[in-house]
């Protein structure tokens, strides 16, 4: 019987082997501290939801809704990627998502239009049972990466029991289609090249079940943000700034803490890529 220590140490080898995948790929890098911070949540997440994972009788089912017709006669097909527990006579259906549990507690109701899709391919179109639908939140809560920093056990049990990263998310089979027809004007609209941003008084409003503006925690990751009219907008009038000032809008690249990270995991990646090979 393998030991949740043994568990943990291989978990800890496949986030390695994954990392430098995906560096090698990608061409980015991340310093010590992030590394550290990524495993963390990697690590917390199981010795929360271990006996979850231990009961998952299906991982990573591939669902598919084809031959669909969006408002414009388009065809699309819906695809989403689920995990599956049966447990007793009980079968859940969880979606993992990186998303804080505030926030998804908050937006339910964007949630429960995928999971119910979802849902809905699993029980009429696979005939299979279905109790319940949730969401997992991936996100370490503050005050547990607080104790894991400070490396204290007692804490990080304390916060490990506050932490609650499973999200109930109801079932309404009823809007389905409603769902089924808004993935289908989505649909109309990339391929009508139609990509109107929200208007600037959004960017400066809260996000719902967050303390973060929306120009901050979506626009800042948005490329497209540099040739947005509504960024240009919230940037020049909500910021109490003029034209010239907008500079330090389009040059936002995050925090300077964010930028160090940057910077410095990317010396280290370069300096590991341009060392030359030593003649035998």
């Amino acid at each position: 019987m393998i030991t949740d220590k043994e568990i943990e140490k291989r978990l800890e080898e496949m986030f390695a082997q994954n990392y430098e995948l995906l560096k090698l790929e990608g061409g980015h890098a991340l310093t010590e501290a992030g590394q550290k911070d990524a495993f963390n949540q990697v690590l917390y997440y199981f010795r929360k939801l271990k006996e979850v994972a231990a009961k998952v009788t299906d991982t990573e089912v591939k669902l598919t809704l084809p031959d669909q017709k969006t408002p414009g006669n388009r065809s699309f097909t819906i695809e989403g990627i689920v995990d599956i527990v049966r447990e007793d006579d009980e079968v859940w259906m969880y979606d993992i998502k990186t998303h804080d549990p505030f926030y998804v507690e908050s937006n339910k109701h964007l949630y429960e239009k995928q999971l119910n899709v979802y849902a809905y391919i699993w029980e009429n179109l696979r005939g299979n049972q279905l109790d319940h639908t949730a969401v997992i939140s991936t996100v370490l809560p503050d005050a547990l990466k607080e104790a894991a920093i400070a490396n204290d056990g007692n804490r990080i049990q304390k916060e490990l029991a506050h932490w609650k990263p499973v999200i109930n998310i109801p079932y309404h089979e009823k809007n389905v289609k409603d769902t089924i027809y808004d993935f289908g004007l989505v649909v109309d609209n990339i391929e009508k090249h139609c990509f109107a941003p929200p208007p600037a008084t959004v960017l400066d409003g809260k996000i719902s079940g967050t303390n973060s503006k929306f120009a901050t925690r979506i626009c800042r990751n948005c490329d497209a943000r540099f040739s947005c009219s509504s960024y240009r907008e919230y940037a020049i009038k909500f910021q109490k700034g003029t034209t010239a000032n907008f500079k330090q809008y389009y040059n936002d690249y995050g925090t300077d803490g964010e930028q160090e990270e940057f910077i410095n995991a990317s010396i280290n990646l370069n300096k590991i890529n341009i060392i030359p090979e030593l003649p035998h």
